[in-house]
């Protein structure tokens, strides 16, 4: 298994281009599912996530051809309608495949979802959708098994926020008969992304990026070229690990408006901001200040950003409260900050750290993907040696991770 090994102590300094975002392109990629024509898509990352879907796609007779930064799928050979366990195990987001299928095929059969360990991220949202919108669905040894002839427009109410489920339901009714409402919906930045694509597909909708997302399905779908947005949970990353080291970053293709609350909070840690275009400059002189996170959906403070704000506080000034409201296991990360030095109390939902002059290395073990960012960033500050262990989990979420914060002057090196 590989691991990552840090020596600490060093500031970032330098320019860094960011990805396309894994959380954009998993559901995109899906979307060719919805057309027998060409879909190209450019600005997609190098992930494990991101293979792991292609082979899914190509499992069900999606010819996918690769380029650097694009893959053009197409659909028009599709012949398996099935998301078998051994692809879904480790990858929650092969649960978009459901929705498509059934729009298109009238028949889909998926395994129940694995993923990170983060906490319980039920599907029943996405199965109670499919049924109002006149699906007969059974759930048998293990799988979701869809049928509908065609899907017909409904009003979905989410009792959740759920940007999966919006996703799903979003593909679902971009070719039912009728106009679909969701209400309650996810305003994430991927989700307008994904609308982008669908429009560009030729789907009729509106309200994305609010809570009332309005589709009106159309007979079928053509091909498109789409290009995946910057990732927001790498750019935040890279801004928070600078500002903990105190170093001095250009981040490249990012957008500053779909990183306002993360600005903010980095702002009134004591980071200068400077945005212009498609760049964002931080410079961090001193120690930072403790800043008090509260995690919901967009658009407030990410939970994926949660793990890397926690870092930060470890070795700030002051004492910081992070308040975990989406998953009730996202805390994992705590006991392996401790072994580094970290002061951290947990009571339910909420954290409080009290920020240490230093952090000092150690072998620690990554739990989820952003629970690996944060002992990355942990170890960039800690004095001596950090080896981060099972950091496959880095490899689902973020393109060369170790090569990317070698540029910028870290000294970090994958072992075996």
């Amino acid at each position: 298994m590989q691991k990552l090994a840090i020596q600490g102590g060093k500031p970032l300094r330098g320019e860094v281009r960011i990805s396309g975002a894994k959380n954009a392109a998993l559901p995109i990629m899906c979307a060719s599912l919805l057309t027998a024509e060409t879909l190209r898509l450019t600005n997609l990352p190098e992930l494990h996530d991101v293979g792991t879907m292609r082979k899914l796609l190509q499992q069900m007779g999606v010819v996918a051809e690769a380029a650097t930064g694009e893959i053009t799928f197409k659909g028009d050979k599709i012949d398996n309608w099935e998301a078998p366990y051994d692809m879904v195990k480790t990858m929650r987001a092969a649960i978009l495949v459901l929705g498509p299928l059934v729009a298109r095929f009238g028949d889909a059969k998926v395994s129940l979802p694995g993923g990170c360990a983060i906490g319980s991220r039920p599907v029943d949202l996405h199965i109670k959708g499919l049924q109002a919108m006149g699906a007969e669905i059974a759930i048998e040894h293990g799988y979701i098994h869809a049928k509908a002839k065609r899907l017909k427009g409904a009003r979905i109410f989410f009792d959740i926020v759920s940007v999966t489920g919006t996703e799903n339901l979003m593909m679902a009714a971009a070719l039912a008969d009728g106009v679909t409402t969701l209400e309650n919906a996810a305003r994430e930045p991927e989700v307008v992304d994904l609308a982008n694509c669908l429009r560009a597909m030729g789907a009729k909708i509106s309200g994305d990026g609010t809570d009332t997302v309005t589709v009106t399905g159309v007979d079928k779908l053509h091909g498109a070229t789409h290009h995946i947005m910057p990732d927001r949970i790498e750019s935040g990353t890279f801004l928070v690990a600078a500002a903990a080291t105190g170093g001095s970053i250009t981040l490249r293709e990012t957008r500053a408006d779909i990183l306002e609350t993360v600005l903010e909070k980095l702002t009134e840690a004591g980071a200068k901001i400077k945005v212009a275009g498609d760049t964002i400059h931080l410079e961090m002189s001193g120690r930072p200040k403790a800043v008090n996170v509260r995690t919901a959906p967009h658009p407030a403070f990410p939970t994926d950003m949660q793990a890397q704000f926690m870092a930060l506080n470890c070795i700030a000034e002051g004492s910081a409260m992070v308040v975990e409201t989406i998953f009730e296991n996202r805390f994992m990360h705590v006991q392996e900050l401790r072994r580094l030095g970290a002061m951290i109390d947990v009571e339910g939902n909420t954290s409080v750290v009290k920020g240490v002059d230093h952090l000092e290395g150690a072998t620690v073990m990554a739990t989820d993907l952003r629970a690996s960012a944060c002992l990355v960033i942990a170890g960039l500050v800690a004095q001596g040696e950090t080896v981060i262990d099972r950091i496959y989990h880095l490899d689902r979420g973020y393109e060369h991770i170790e090569s990317k914060l070698s540029q910028l002057g870290a000294n970090i090196r994958r072992m075996k």
